[in-house]
């Protein structure tokens, strides 16, 4: 995170992503710049973005409501509120107890309606801090968030604790607790393991599998947080197994390769794709 990415290799990234067929975009975080250096600009990229794209869907990830409202005054119609199911990790992640993120969260629903929540629960498979999480607590947080009519939720491997029989454990166990709800998976490959719990995750049943271009980013507030599972390399999977991702695999892999010499290592940013059950594909920068 020491070096700014300037906003021209954002938008020269998401371009790449746009022409390769991703269709649904996180253009970044609207969290405080102090925070989060490399975020500050943007509110200023997606204006940009949903100028360039109409076609293209674009969200962004939230902390609190006054990240929601920034979201939606740049044009957003979606946003994904960020909990932990770590107690601790919260605390360190958005400076909230979960109680007063549940709150937040409640907040955005009552006063932003029209935007879409699609909710990430951090730490899923294991906590930094606190290690092993509970199955049972996860769907007891699902459940006070489903609560305030919350049906899209994103389950976030925050620091590549997770393996396959957890995966299928905790994939199996909230698709049947909440069978009306959508649940899409985040993956870190820190023991590179990520192309195998995401291809885990999507045969236990996930909606979705989020991916990073050039298997970039990682939460700069969870010790031990490596890059994601890279975009390029599950799209090949997917392709040589057969599944018609939409994905043009030259375009992405040459949007990545842009992305791995214009971005400097250790430098924080994340670029992920999506990879809906309907074989459609959404990507999050």
């Amino acid at each position: 995170m020491k070096t700014f990415i300037p906003l021209e290799v954002k938008q020269n990234i998401i371009a790449g992503l746009v022409k390769s067929g991703c269709q649904k975009i996180q253009v970044g975080s609207f969290v405080s710049s102090k925070a989060i250096p490399q975020m500050r600009d943007t509110a200023e990229i997606t204006e940009k973005l949903l100028a360039c794209y109409p076609d293209t869907v674009f969200f962004a990830l939230v902390p609190n409501l006054h990240g929601a409202k920034a979201a939606q005054e740049a044009g957003l119609r979606e946003v994904s509120p960020v909990i932990s199911l770590s107690e601790r990790h919260n605390m360190v992640n958005v400076k909230k107890t979960r109680a007063e993120s549940l709150a937040e969260i409640r907040k955005i629903r009552e006063i932003l309606p029209e935007l879409k929540i699609s909710q990430d629960i951090a730490t899923v498979f294991g906590c930094p801090f606190e290690g092993t999480m509970s199955v049972n607590c996860l769907v007891d947080l699902i459940g006070k968030l489903y609560d305030l009519d919350i049906r899209s939720f994103t389950l976030c491997d925050t620091v590549g604790l997770a393996y396959p029989e957890l995966v299928k454990k905790t994939f199996g166990t909230v698709k049947k607790v909440f069978p009306d709800a959508e649940f899409g998976v985040h993956i870190h490959d820190t023991r590179n393991m990520g192309i195998l719990n995401s291809y885990t995750a999507m045969k236990s049943g996930a909606d979705s599998i989020q991916t990073a271009v050039g298997g970039m980013g990682g939460c700069p507030f969870a010790p031990g947080a490596s890059g994601n599972t890279a975009s390029e390399d599950f799209i090949y999977l997917l392709d040589k197994d057969g599944y018609d991702t939409g994905i043009d695999f030259t375009t992405l892999l040459e949007t990545a390769k842009y992305a791995k010499k214009t971005i400097p290592d250790g430098t924080f940013s994340g670029h992920h794709v999506c990879i809906p059950e309907s074989r459609t594909v959404c990507v999050e920068n």
